[in-house]
């Protein structure tokens, strides 16, 4: 889904972003320019962001808790 039309930034494009280490939307506007033109994409952009940081968040630290209670081969 387009979440800003003026710079074609889908929310695709904004997880990709945080998957590849964005963690502030000051990041994702340097990246892709939403949020630089009219702005009527901010509130949107930033939900997705939020929502896309705390999942990797989340699978981030599940990783962690897998990784630390296997037992060593």
């Amino acid at each position: 889904m387009y979440v800003c039309l003026c710079k074609a930034v889908t929310d695709k494009a904004i997880r990709q972003q945080v998957a590849e280490g964005a963690t502030s939307m000051r990041e994702i506007r340097k990246q892709l320019g939403v949020g630089s033109q009219c702005g009527q994409c901010v509130c949107e952009a930033n939900q997705v962001f939020s929502e896309a940081l705390s999942k990797y968040a989340a699978l981030q630290i599940s990783c962690l808790v897998l990784t630390e209670t296997r037992p060593a081969a």
